[in-house]
């Protein structure tokens, strides 16, 4: 029988970009016959005024497409794997995590490196992650918060006066602006977020037919990483309310997970390593967690979670 399927995705740039490859991908499979892509507007893309800390953070990006999908509107969910709860709602899985694009943070400065960036250089970015390393390594900056899409997002280095903003460089490159990368950011400088520059396809269980289509997408060494660092990020409790980063590598066998906690100008800062098998991974990014958490981020974590303002 030959499948009709729906992609419920984000209206954005970045996000219809997601969806028009993975439809591009399904197509290929001689059993789907057409590939529909609905556009759902979310929490986050309503609500572009207010900094992600303060919205709350978990399902922001997913919650009504996910809703769409547990009502049948739509057969699968494309997202951004960072945009994604560590939990899925009853009746949905995420057993689909495509090839990682490049998982760094991208300066996007208008030609000035890192190291030439001047003394209180106002610096665009709306994650608490990426601001607490920054001024880990330069208290002096000023953090601007930027929301909204990729294009906005850089218009806004001219328009504000800004001296540089931070986006991930898989957005960058997949929207075809990685001209305007001037420098990737190492991981010693910007950890990444967890499931940075991977996809995520969700579906509903059982529903095997759709699973069956895309599961050519699947990238096992890319999933043993994602889900190493979102059972990390899971036994955290993290979300975009604290300064949580999480980034892990497949080599020779080896899955070898860095993990960082820190507070919001990045004085206490808390970061480790642990590596193991990959099989191991859900177990890899627990004790890290535990790690951290026993070494001191689990106050920070704490004092971060009580805060009302």
């Amino acid at each position: 029988m030959e499948l009709r399927l729906r992609i419920g995705t984000r209206s954005s740039p970045l996000a219809l970009w997601q969806a028009e490859w993975v439809r591009s991908e399904l197509l290929k499979n001689p059993d789907v016959s057409s590939v529909e892509i609905v556009k759902i507007k979310t929490s986050g893309d309503k609500i572009l005024d207010v900094p992600l800390a303060k919205v709350g953070g978990k399902g922001l990006f997913t919650k009504e497409i996910e809703e769409a999908l547990l009502r049948n509107d739509v057969d699968m969910a494309v997202h951004s794997m960072k945009d994604v709860p560590t939990k899925a709602p009853e009746g949905l899985e995420v057993r689909i995590i495509t090839e990682r694009e490049n998982p760094f943070d991208a300066l996007v400065s208008g030609g000035k490196k890192f190291s030439d960036l001047p003394r209180d250089a106002k610096i665009g970015t709306s994650s608490l992650r990426r601001r607490a390393q920054l001024k880990k390594i330069r208290p002096d900056f000023q953090i601007i918060d930027v929301r909204g899409n990729v294009q906005s997002r850089m218009a806004r280095l001219k328009n504000d006066g800004l001296d540089a903003v931070i986006l991930a460089a898989a957005g960058m490159n997949r929207l075809g602006f990685g001209e305007h990368i001037t420098e990737i950011l190492p991981p010693s400088l910007s950890l990444p977020a967890v499931g940075q520059g991977a996809l995520a396809i969700e579906t509903r269980t059982g529903d095997s037919a759709t699973f069956s289509a895309a599961n050519k997408l699947h990238h096992q060494a890319t999933s043993y990483c994602v889900e190493a660092e979102r059972a990390f990020l899971k036994r955290l409790e993290g979300g975009c309310q604290a300064p949580i980063a999480g980034y892990a590598t497949l080599s020779d066998g080896v899955l070898s997970l860095e993990g960082l906690v820190c507070d919001l100008e990045g004085n206490r800062y808390y970061r480790k390593v642990l590596a193991g098998k990959p099989a191991q991974s859900v177990e890899i990014g627990i004790a890290l967690a535990d790690k951290i958490l026993g070494a001191g981020g689990g106050e920070v974590l704490d004092e971060l979670y009580s805060r009302d303002d």
